[in-house]
């Protein structure tokens, strides 16, 4: 097997000098081509009020993405809704955070942000737990953070702020790579419905929601990320072309279940269970 060429489902870096992405492809001599499978694209205001979502009974909005942040602000303008200076904001990471600036000022006690992984947003989000929170979500969206904000009977409710549909790809002939680069589940949904599962190029993912969708599609992956040994899907295209280089065989990724974020939903769930408990009078306890 040779990699010559690869697929990579992102926007071109604006500096593809400076991208890591630059750097493998001259340690391997291999072509890299930048094609987004999916473009996103905010939810109009009929498709927002439709979902019957009031923002004002909400004290804290739950961002995960910039583009969820220009819709929700986008729609609040062409609903005529004054948000509060009171709102507070939850971000995935801090540059989601400093996104905020373009709609807001900036004020820390305003706004917080987690690591970007997901535990450190769950602990972010339980420190704020008097809260009633607003989830902005893209469609489709991984179900794992509002199905983990119910089992830990926050208060949230769930809106559609931007979904996900499928990018112009028809002058794109798939047999020229030898190599594609899969983000989302939505881009693995795109593959399959353009080009379909067979004679694939060999594939690589990134993501848990991305490697699950590719599995059930039916498409062997190759290698995938974040894992400890690949944090990050440069990483596991190092290595995979590492092992192709040294004539090695490749092993198609195998989905397993992360028993330590279920671990730590649990601990999660104890731990406000314990604190919500009522505490007896002293009288009672003696």
């Amino acid at each position: 097997m040779k990699v010559k060429s690869v697929l990579v489902s992102q926007p071109k870096p604006a500096i593809i000098e400076k991208s890591p992405f630059f750097e493998l492809s001259r340690k391997y001599d291999v072509e890299i081509t930048f094609q987004p499978f999916i473009r996103v694209v905010g939810v109009s205001l009929k498709e927002f009020r439709a979902q019957r979502v009031e923002v004002l009974n909400h004290t804290a909005v739950i961002f995960t993405s910039r583009t969820t942040v220009d819709s929700f602000f986008h729609v609040c303008e062409e609903a005529r809704i004054t948000i509060p200076e009171t709102m507070k904001y939850i971000c995935q990471t801090e540059a989601v955070a400093l996104y905020l600036q373009k709609y807001i000022v900036y004020r820390k006690r305003k706004i917080s942000f987690a690591d970007g992984s997901f535990t450190s947003l769950i602990e972010l989000i339980i420190k704020h737990k008097e809260e009633k929170f607003l989830l902005a979500l893209s469609e489709p969206h991984k179900p794992e953070l509002p199905e983990t904000l119910a089992k830990l009977k926050l208060a949230f409710d769930p809106v559609i702020l931007a979904r996900t549909v499928a990018a112009d790809l028809e002058h794109m002939h798939l047999p020229d790579y030898d190599l594609l680069a899969l983000y989302s589940p939505t881009d693995v949904k795109t593959l399959v419905e353009k080009f379909g599962t067979k004679e694939l190029p060999a594939v690589a993912v990134f993501g848990e929601g991305t490697l699950r969708a590719a599995i059930e599609a039916g498409i062997p992956v190759s290698a995938n990320a974040p894992t400890p040994e690949a944090p990050s899907m440069v990483k596991a295209l190092d290595i995979f072309l590492q092992k192709v280089l040294n004539g090695e065989e490749i092993h198609p990724v195998e989905l397993s279940v992360d028993s330590q974020k279920e671990e730590f939903i649990r601990s999660q769930q104890h731990k406000l269970a314990k604190k919500s408990r009522p505490r007896r009078p002293a009288s009672e306890s003696k």
